[in-house]
């Protein structure tokens, strides 16, 4: 007989990515209690009768506060994560933050001092750990089926919609660059898979040739040496078209070292539909409506998963209920930890640093500040 204590969750934000785990919240039987918050009535209200929620208000103090919560996942915008994660660390609740830890760094700063001086267990949504391919390729890094890492390349392609989805919603865009708010999900893939070694310089350099009318970028490309000599290559677009069939996210990496190499596609060009039926959009955010149809489709591009039978199946599935496990008993899980989101920030933030000023940074112990200098330019 199982005599463990289920679960109180309180999900803030009910966007997209709120909803998904909302609905797989409500059929995990260990989650025994869900209340619900978002500054959009008709939003949260729809979600609270499709989850059969047991609670929702406008105001996330007044759930994080409620005595049935031991744990909360922060799903707003992503300017919006300080307030409702600090609250939650007051509560002393677990925590599952939507990357990034903050936007602003010296607020994610505050936010990793504030986990770690109460002990709370948090984890930031970096879903593609969860895909399997990148699984069985960190087991082999692990083994060292290709010796030591000496090179690593990455290249991320996306589809427009999301950064115009993701800037029309707020007017703090400053730091809403490709790589602080997606390029951050291939950066932590390379730095998992390169766990053990730092970086310790970074050049950088962008174009906005496109975005600049929304305020943001088109693309920025890196590259980084590690601590041990190792060099790694990082580079991001956002600025495809919204015909482009990827629903959001194309990656390839490569990785040699001294023993082998490890090439990874995962553009998904290898399932395509097409047709001349409009196939919708797999990102789809709340409000935004693409002016041109799609009518090529990359099949599995959409980075939480795919929906069978008005469920979703994928990575967000495993990642979300891992997480439960986490939670209801004590599963050892590759989720990304508050430090690991912390780091990915600085060194997004150190990228766009560099191109900012066209040079050559140091990843010293002042780099945060070094930064925030830069910033201020």
């Amino acid at each position: 007989m199982n005599n463990k204590r289920q679960i109180g969750l309180a999900i803030v934000g009910c966007g997209t990515i709120g909803r998904i785990r909302a609905i797989m919240a409500r059929d995990y039987p260990g989650i025994g209690w869900i209340g619900l918050c978002d500054i959009n009535n008709d939003l949260g209200n729809k979600l609270f009768d499709d989850c059969k929620a047991d609670f929702f208000t406008k105001d996330y103090n007044e759930l994080i506060k409620r005595d049935e919560v031991d744990a909360v996942i922060i799903a707003t915008d992503e300017n919006h994560h300080f307030g409702p994660t600090m609250a939650a660390i007051e509560a002393n609740a677990s925590l599952f933050i939507e990357k990034p830890l903050a936007t602003d760094l010296i607020e994610s700063r505050q936010v990793l001092d504030a986990i770690n001086a109460a002990k709370i267990d948090a984890v930031l949504g970096y879903t593609q750990r969860f895909r399997r391919r990148f699984l069985a390729v960190k087991q082999k890094l692990n083994d060292k089926n290709i010796g030591d890492v000496t090179s690593v390349v990455t290249r991320a392609f996306m589809n427009s919609m999301v950064p115009i989805a993701t800037v029309r919603r707020t007017n703090e865009r400053k730091n809403l660059t490709p790589m602080v708010v997606s390029g951050t999900h291939s950066l932590d893939m390379s730095l998992w898979l390169l766990e053990g070694k730092n970086p310790k310089t970074i050049f950088a350099q962008s174009v906005d040739k496109k975005l600049q009318s929304h305020g943001t970028k088109d693309a920025t490309f890196g590259i980084f040496t590690m601590d041990d000599g190792t060099i790694f290559s990082m580079n991001i677009s956002w600025a495809l078209p919204t015909v482009w069939p990827g629903s959001v996210y194309g990656l390839e990496i490569g990785i040699v070292g001294t023993e082998g190499v490890i090439d990874i596609e995962d553009t998904h060009r290898d399932l395509v539909l097409a047709s001349t039926k409009p196939q919708g959009h797999g990102y789809n955010p709340s409000g935004f409506e693409p002016t041109a149809a799609r009518h090529v489709d990359f099949l599995t591009s959409y980075p939480p998963g795919d929906i069978y039978n008005n469920q979703l199946w994928g990575p967000m599935r495993e990642e979300t209920n891992s997480w439960f496990q986490r939670l209801y008993i004590g599963s050892n899980t590759p989720h990304a930890t508050a430090n690991d989101g912390h780091k990915n920030l600085v060194m997004t933030m150190a990228m766009d640093a560099s191109s900012k000023i066209g040079e050559k940074i140091e990843i010293s112990d002042d780099i945060e500040k070094e930064i925030l200098k830069i910033q201020d330019i």
